[in-house]
């Protein structure tokens, strides 16, 4: 499975990006997480087949989450983006079923993509 990220940029606070991830194949459970240096990999936002989503408290009701099997993308709404969100965003995928309980675990995802960069000044 081959992912590739895009739709990152620089924005001031406040505003939004769509970032999206182009995947060679449909897979079961497909995640969003982010890096920002120093610090370590967390994840974002999560969505799975069955409908299950699940975000992070420091993104619920900024970021959605969403897929479009047919065109194999899956993206991520960003909206009232704050200089905390500023980090390198990598689209990750599995095939099974990733458990709400490790669903930003990076561990539970074997194919990642390279990562595109979202920067937010005050």
């Amino acid at each position: 499975v081959h992912l590739v990220e895009s739709g990152g940029g620089s924005v001031q606070a406040g505003g939004s990006l769509t970032l999206s991830c182009a995947s060679s194949e449909v897979t079961y459970s497909m995640g969003w997480f982010r890096q920002a240096p120093g610090k370590e990999r967390e994840g974002v936002a999560m969505l799975r087949a069955d409908g299950y989503t699940t975000y992070a408290d420091a993104v619920k009701g900024r970021f959605t989450i969403a897929r479009d099997p047919a065109k194999g993308q899956v993206y991520l709404q960003m909206n009232n983006l704050k200089p905390d969100d500023t980090a390198m965003y990598f689209c990750a995928s599995s095939s099974g079923e990733v458990s709400r309980f490790r669903s930003f675990n990076p561990l539970m995802y074997e194919y990642w993509g390279q990562g595109t960069q979202v920067t937010v000044s005050a």
